[in-house]
C-alpha cells in the first residue's frame, strides 16, 4: 500500500514533468576555461579565473553571450564584492542602455558587512512569464520588452568593483517536436537521389547516398535540438538549415563526423562535428561514433552557434554579402528555407530523433 507521503511524491514529479515535457537539453554558455562564445562592450578586461569569469580592470562596460535566446532556464553562480552592485541582463540588446532598449535585468548589490558569498541565480523565461530567483527566494527584476536577446553581466565601476560568474547553463523552454518519431509525416526526400529514409525504434534511419530528406515547414531564426548516432566509423553527414525549398545540399551546413587528426580532439578532420561546413572548424570534437549526441543550433540574423552535448563548439558571425542562390559556403543566406538530414555516401547509416525546435521572430 502506497503511503501519502509517496503519493504527495508521485503527483509532485508529475505536476513537474508535465510542466517540462516541452524543455530541451541543458548547454553550457561557458566552459569554464575561455570566453568563447562571448563578446565584451566598454574598457572592461574580463579574465577567467578558477573556473569563472571576473572583471579585472575597466570604469564599466558589460560581457554577454554572442548567442541569442527566447524561452529558456538559466542558472548561474554570480559573486560581487562587499559594497558593490552590477546587473545580470537577459533577452537584452548590446546597444543603448538596458532600461530603455528592452532588456530585461535582474539589479544585483552587495551589503557593506558581506563576505562575497556565491549566490544561486535561476531564470525561468517562457514568454511574458519570467520568474526569478537568488539563492532560492523570488527577486525583483525590470522586466523588458525584448522577447530574444543575449544574456550578459554589467560591471559598474563603484568601491573597486569586482564581480563573477560560473556554472553559466541554459535548458530552452517552449520546444515543439518537428519529427512525431513514427513516421516521415512533415518531411519530404528530395527526389531522385539515392539515399534512403526510414523510421526505426522512433529515429529517421538513412542509409546509403547521396540524398537529403526536408521538412516541409520553412524556417529562418530558431534553436533546434536534436540527437544522432553514427553507426558506423567517421561516417558523413550533416544537418542543413535556411535550404531554398526543393534544392539540394543548400543553404547552411552543420557537419556531422566524428573524426579529428592524430588523436587530437581539437584538430577536427573535414570541419569535424558541429563545425560549419565550409566556414568555420568546430574547435573540438567532442562526439563518438556509435553514441548517441545531443546537437543545438542557434541560428538567429547572421550568427550562427553549435553545442554538441553542451559544450559549444562553433559560433560563426556571417559578415559575407548575401549568396543568391541561397549556399551558405559562399555567402550568407537571409531567407527562410528547409531544415534538412544528410546522406553522404553508399556508406551512410546514421539515425537522428528527438528534433524539437523553438521558433524566433525575423529580426
Amino acid at each position: 500500500m502506497r503511503t501519502i507521503a509517496a503519493i504527495l511524491l508521485s503527483a509532485i514529479t508529475t505536476t513537474l514533468s508535465a510542466a517540462n515535457e516541452d524543455a530541451g537539453s541543458w548547454i553550457n554558455l561557458f566552459d569554464g576555461e575561455t570566453l568563447y562564445g562571448w563578446t565584451t562592450l566598454g574598457d572592461v578586461q574580463w579574465e577567467v579565473e578558477e573556473g569563472a569569469i571576473v572583471s579585472a580592470e575597466g570604469t564599466g562596460g558589460l560581457i554577454a553571450t554572442t548567442s541569442q535566446f527566447s524561452n529558456f532556464e538559466l542558472t548561474l553562480k554570480l559573486r560581487l564584492k562587499a559594497r558593490c552592485s552590477s546587473g545580470l541582463v537577459f533577452r537584452g540588446t548590446l546597444g543603448g542602455h538596458p532600461t530603455e532598449n528592452g532588456s530585461s535585468v535582474l539589479w544585483l548589490s552587495e551589503p557593506r558587512d558581506s563576505k562575497s558569498p556565491w549566490h544561486e541565480i535561476a531564470i525561468s523565461a517562457r514568454g511574458a512569464e519570467v520568474q526569478v530567483t537568488i539563492d532560492g527566494k523570488p527577486a525583483e527584476f525590470t522586466s523588458g520588452t525584448n522577447s530574444v536577446g543575449h544574456i550578459a553581466l554589467l560591471f559598474h565601476h563603484n568601491n573597486r568593483a569586482q564581480v563573477a560568474i560560473k556554472d553559466v547553463q541554459l535548458r530552452p523552454l517552449g520546444l515543439k517536436p518537428i519529427f512525431n518519431g513514427k513516421d516521415l509525416d512533415g518531411w519530404k526526400a528530395i527526389p531522385g537521389k539515392r539515399s534512403k529514409f526510414n523510421v526505426v525504434d522512433g529515429a529517421i534511419n538513412i542509409t546509403d547516398g547521396n540524398g537529403q530528406i526536408d521538412t516541409t515547414g520553412v524556417y529562418k531564426n530558431f534553436l533546434l535540438q536534436l540527437d544522432i548516432i553514427s553507426n558506423g566509423k567517421h561516417l558523413n553527414s550533416g544537418v542543413f538549415y535556411r535550404t531554398p525549398p526543393g534544392e539540394f545540399w543548400m543553404g547552411y551546413e552543420s557537419q556531422v563526423r566524428n573524426q579529428f587528426i592524430k588523436d587530437d580532439r581539437t584538430q577536427p578532420y573535414d570541419f569535424g562535428t558541429g563545425g560549419n561546413y565550409g566556414n568555420q572548424n568546430a574547435r573540438k570534437v567532442v562526439s563518438n561514433d556509435h553514441e548517441w549526441f545531443t546537437k543545438t543550433i542557434v541560428a538567429n540574423g547572421n550568427h550562427t552557434a553549435i553545442w554538441i552535448n553542451g559544450y559549444q563548439v562553433s559560433d560563426f558571425l556571417d559578415t559575407r554579402p548575401v549568396s543568391p542562390q541561397g549556399q551558405g559556403k559562399a555567402g550568407y543566406v537571409n531567407k527562410a528555407g528547409t531544415i534538412n538530414l544528410q546522406g553522404h555516401d553508399p556508406t551512410t547509416d546514421l539515425s537522428f530523433k528527438n528534433i524539437l525546435l523553438q521558433e524566433y521572430p525575423d529580426n
